[in-house]
């Protein structure tokens, strides 16, 4: 069992380094990569605050199909190059929207996201999957977010 509860209030800074440890301490000597994407979304979740879905895509046969999430039910399968996880894909690079519906593209699986964050999991030089963080706010993320979670990208990308 992991016991992790960071305060509250923390900077944004220090709460993904503290949830980029816990995350580390939470998949080490693990080799499911299943299990490890569950409890890195769960972790997110529970932490990251003004969230409505946090969760994975993994790549598979060439597209992105949905991996272990927190949140509504959401779309299953996305092509590389279309949408916000699409895109991020396809490019390898962070997506950062402030306003989904002024995304070319975007596809919406809930109509409540307003703002959404997707960062590739890159292992040897291939996108294996992304990690996707949609907010109820627009403008909710910002490139404070992208360094941080690109932590927990990394921790990800050696755990599936």
């Amino acid at each position: 069992m992991y016991d992790f509860a960071p305060a509250a209030a923390l900077p944004k800074a220090e709460l993904y380094d503290a949830l980029a440890s816990a995350a580390g301490a939470l998949v080490e000597g693990e080799r499911d990569g299943v299990a490890n994407m569950a409890n890195i979304a769960a972790l997110i979740w529970q932490f990251v605050p003004d969230l409505n879905w946090a969760g994975f895509y993994r790549t598979v046969d060439g597209e992105l199909v949905l991996g272990p999430f927190m949140g509504k039910p959401a779309c299953i399968r996305i092509p590389f190059g279309q949408g916000v996880c699409g895109t991020a894909a396809a490019s390898g690079e962070t997506q950062v929207v402030a306003d989904v519906h002024a995304f070319p593209g975007h596809i919406a699986c809930d109509a409540d996201s307003r703002s959404e964050i997707v960062l590739p999991i890159i292992r040897d030089g291939v996108v294996i999957a992304v990690l996707d963080l949609d907010s109820p706010l627009p403008g909710r993320f910002n490139d404070e977010d992208a360094q941080g979670l690109q932590k927990l990208a990394a921790i990800a990308a050696r755990a599936i």
